[in-house]
């Protein structure tokens, strides 16, 4: 098997990989939990955010 990849982020082990938003200018792979809490904050507003107790 090979290597796992690391969220850019946290470092940790990326089970589902997310790809950053250009506008984000983040070069690398994110995990979900990273990838949500990137959307918050450059979403920021009314809208619901799922897996939230996650954090």
């Amino acid at each position: 098997m090979g290597k796992k990849e690391k969220c850019v982020i946290c470092s940790e082990t990326i089970e589902l990989h997310f790809k950053a938003m250009e506008e984000w200018k983040i070069d690398g792979t994110l995990c979900g939990k990273c990838y949500s809490k990137q959307l918050n904050e450059y979403y920021p507003g009314e809208h619901v955010r799922v897996n939230k107790h996650l954090d």
